[in-house]
């Protein structure tokens, strides 16, 4: 897993913090994020920076960005947040059906969007992602000791 493409809608809030926590634990992974329908060149969401922050991890550098052929081409792994956003992927791309997953596939659980409902929101979703992203570089770490 050399090359791992995050995605939610808006590309501000769930995949930067997301990317953020997944390239933290695998530095030498290529680990982006896009998102379905970014709001392309806007920076992450304040409250998204801020949280990261406290977990000593900077988002303050992201920019959305959209989905592309080419970054799922390159991607070995893209983890979405929802059921809807994996069929889109997979609609959209159809080569990638197989490496489409949901970051919380293995609890079985969507990411809700906190885009503007509040840093409670926030912080909900943060616990979804980095309990999802733990699970993932749980089973990243056994495929790749092989």
């Amino acid at each position: 897993m050399r090359n791992i493409l995050v995605v939610c809608i808006g590309n501000i809030c769930r995949s930067p913090m997301a990317e953020g926590l997944i390239a933290a634990a695998l530095p030498n992974a290529q680990v982006t994020s896009a998102g379905l329908g970014a709001l392309v060149g806007e920076p992450a969401d304040a409250i998204a920076c801020e949280l990261m922050q406290q977990r000593g991890i900077s988002i303050d550098g992201h920019r959305a960005r959209q989905i592309s052929l080419d970054a799922c081409q390159r991607a070995d792994l893209i983890l979405v947040m929802d059921v809807a956003q994996r069929r889109a992927v997979e609609e959209r791309y159809l080569f990638a059906s197989g490496k489409v997953f949901r970051l919380c596939e293995f609890s079985d659980q969507d990411i809700p969007d906190p885009y503007r409902a509040g840093r409670a929101s926030f912080e909900r979703s943060l616990t979804l992602i980095e309990d999802g992203t733990r699970q993932w570089l749980q089973r990243i770490s056994r495929v790749s000791s092989r």
